[in-house]
């Protein structure tokens, strides 16, 4: 039987663990270090058919497991396959979790654990006894108290108890000294282990903790052991006893309940080694004491401070190795005894499907016509917190349907704020940076979104509506599908902090929105009840196939479009209406694929796509869009001050020919790196690649590299500068 390590194959026993196959064949399962093939330390964690960290002393070798040990500094790789459809959902694994409710948990089948258990049972207790012996790997205690456990087959046990008793008994000690991560180093009760499964370690030296100095070594590996006589002795494994045993207490460290409580060896004082002077003391994150003095050195003087300025005890055993020599450092240091700190769950890695096992938690909302689109054969992707069609399978069909005849898009996920009372026009002038007081009723208007620093933080429109009954100002807000939830706290914050009387009413999951856009979208209004649709920048409160809907004219995508915003339990009987009243015109769906393509050659800036967290208005070339001879609004002092000064960043438009770069490639001017690209799409309309993209270096090149090609700056919009077919 084999297994194979690091792409070798080696022979193992009935019964091994893979920790102890492989020193059966001359090897160590890590790099070096102590060994004590209980689980306490993490020199023996490798990766074991692709899980990093895995424990090979408690993992019993299989034939054809795969191991691949752990770098000798510094973590495994992380494995990130590229996904092969980018729109699809990753691969994942699935755990099964089991739940299980009881009296009392006894953790641990050892003296003190049986004496509590029996002790319980005479109580007239239910006892629940969990062990290592039994297939239980217990990986966290919680409040409540929860006992969170791996089992023997991979599933996971989550048991709600009335009581916990953590009797794990206590840990060998491991030597700090130099030289102590060679390899050949054993605990007393490792070598037991390797003897009973005849594993020959070569020449052995049996050291007393207390006795010893040093180890010498060649190659990596022991060679002697230095006793505190001054003797020397010769050797090809070593093996550490030590009186002292070192409270498994990191189960109890976890949680603090009065429904918790720890016996025997785990709960016992523990009398601290001495102060060590040289060597690893962390194993994991490879600490030595010499690190323990510099960041003791630079102030860090308490053991929790000690431990997060030199990492030490944050490893994959948590302080299972490292604490005792650590708190035995610094209370040498301090002269006070050091307390341990807090352990966290879970005492051993879990993977994410054993921590999410039997959770399921889906934080992208749906829009109403969610099963619409998966009908027609959308392939759902997650954009802005929603789930949304990325395609419907051709996603150029899509974009031609949009330039040459009529096609829908579901836009319910826009945000969309109603805002009215007797200070709406003030508090909407401070919010914008342009006027609002001048929008007529049944006009909107494209308004960005600044924060105090004159940053784009959002962008959407402000829809002017008539008059209410009660003589108040009324807007309709709309932003971003991303932005949505922040621009919605933002404005009631700042009307707080004003102190302004004005009402808000966050509609973006009342309301749904239908986008219908192209050549023909007036026809296909036409035909479900609208005879005079809006024109461009206006909206008007009309029926749509009998619908209520306000119909906002604008347009995103360059050519006509009509958003239909609807009550959401419509949304599906005004999709299918209009579906069915474009038959004949050709009418199709577009996802963002499509969507994303046609803004592109219109050159409209995403928000958070295009923009960076620094950008001005004047970065993407919206100047236009800030009023700075108006009142006071968010941001206008930080602009005004930036106003007279050289900025050197600008988001351009480019075209090429052939193929469109990828996203995010550089941009070069000579062998310089002047930005990035934001935004690409090889254009069949107008037969080039069009993008969007950074010059962080002025003056602006003309004429730049990317992905190996000449690229030219060029104006934006690519598509009909005039507008014309936008306001058709």
């Amino acid at each position: 039987m084999r297994i194979a390590v690091d792409g070798q194959p080696i022979e193992h026993a009935a019964g091994d663990s893979v920790a102890v196959a492989i020193l059966r064949s001359g090897q160590h399962p890590q790099h070096g270090g102590t060994l004590c093939l209980a689980g306490d330390c993490g020199n023996c964690c490798a990766e074991i058919d692709g899980i990093a960290f895995t424990r090979t002393c408690l993992t019993p070798a299989r034939p054809g497991m795969r191991v691949t040990r752990h770098p000798a500094v510094g973590g495994p790789p992380l494995r990130m396959d590229p996904p092969v459809d980018p729109v699809a959902s990753p691969a994942h694994s699935t755990t099964n979790l089991h739940r299980e409710h009881a009296d009392l948990v006894v953790i641990g089948a050892g003296d003190s654990g049986q004496a509590a258990a029996d002790a319980a049972r005479s109580d007239g207790r239910a006892v629940t006894i969990l062990s290592g012996d039994l297939g239980h790997d217990v990986v966290g205690v919680y409040p409540g108290p929860l006992v969170v456990i791996r089992l023997a087959n991979g599933d996971m046990l989550h048991i709600h108890a009335h009581d916990v008793v953590i009797a794990t008994g206590a840990a060998e000690l491991h030597p700090v000294c130099e030289g102590n991560m060679l390899r050949g180093i054993y605990t007393a009760g490792a070598a037991d282990v390797l003897r009973s499964a005849g594993v020959d370690v070569g020449v052995t030296a049996t050291v007393d903790l207390q006795q010893l100095v040093r180890f010498e070594g060649t190659d990596g590996h022991v060679t002697g052991v230095v006793t505190a006589d001054g003797s020397t002795s010769p050797c090809e494994s070593v093996v550490i006893t030590s009186a002292r045993r070192a409270p498994r207490d990191l189960l109890a460290r976890m949680v603090a309940d009065p429904h918790v409580r720890t016996v025997g060896p785990a709960a016992d004082t523990f009398e601290f080694p001495a102060a060590p002077t040289a060597g690893t003391v962390c194993p994991c994150s490879k600490v030595t004491v010499d690190d323990l003095q510099m960041v003791w050195d630079k102030g860090f003087q308490h053991l929790e401070l000690v431990k997060r300025a030199s990492l030490c005890g944050t490893g994959t055993c948590q302080g299972g190795v490292c604490l005792p020599h650590l708190r035995a450092f610094v209370t040498a240091k301090s002269g006070e005894p050091a307390q341990p700190f807090t352990g966290r769950p879970a005492s051993r890695q879990l993977t994410i499907s054993e921590a999410a096992a039997d959770v399921h938690l889906d934080a992208f909302r749906r829009t109403a016509l969610h099963h619409e689109h998966v009908a027609m054969g959308a392939r759902m992707d997650r954009f802005g917190g929603w789930w949304r069609p990325w395609n419907y399978g051709n996603f150029l069909d899509e974009y031609w349907a949009v330039r040459e005849g009529v096609s829908l898009g579901d836009v319910s996920t826009l945000g969309k704020m109603i805002v009215t009372g007797p200070d709406v026009v003030e508090a909407l002038e401070r919010i914008y940076p342009t006027t609002i007081h001048d929008i007529r009723p049944g006009r909107s208007r494209y308004v960005l979104l600044l924060n105090e620093r004159g940053h784009v933080i959002d962008d959407g429109m402000v829809c002017r509506e008539v008059t209410g009954d009660d003589g108040f100002d009324r807007f309709v807000l709309t932003f971003t599908s991303g932005g949505a939830s922040f621009a919605e706290a933002w404005i009631r914050d700042w009307i707080e902090t004003w102190g302004l009387d004005v009402r808000v009413l966050d509609r973006t999951l009342a309301l749904s929105a239908i986008n219908v856009t192209g050549p023909l979208a007036g026809e296909l209004l036409s035909r479900v009840g609208v005879d005079e649709p809006p024109r461009f920048l206006q909206h008007v409160h009309t029926g749509v196939a009998g619908i209520p809907c306000h119909v906002m004219r604008l347009s995103f995508t360059g050519e006509a479009s009509f958003e239909l915003h609807h009550p959401r339990t419509h949304s599906v009987e005004l999709w299918q209406s209009l579906m069915a009243a474009g038959r004949d015109l050709g009418v199709r769906p577009h996802g963002l694929q499509a969507l994303f393509a046609l803004r592109l050659e219109k050159g409209h800036v995403i928000v958070g796509m295009d923009t960076e967290m620094d950008t001005t208005p004047r970065r993407i070339n919206m100047d236009w869009a800030v009023k700075l001879d108006k009142a006071d609004f968010i941001g206008r002092t930080a602009l005004l001050r930036t106003a007279d000064l050289v900025d050197r960043r600008r988001l351009l438009g480019f075209t090429m020919p052939g193929p469109a770069p990828i996203e995010g490639a550089p941009i070069f001017v000579d062998d310089d790196i002047v930005g990035h690209v934001t935004s690409s799409f090889h254009s069949p309309g107008l037969g080039q690649s069009v993008m969007l993209g950074w010059q962080k270096r002025m003056p602006a090149a003309d004429t730049v590299t990317i992905d190996g090609r000449q690229a030219q700056v060029s104006a934006t919009p690519f598509y009909d500068p005039q507008g014309a077919r936008a306001r058709a």
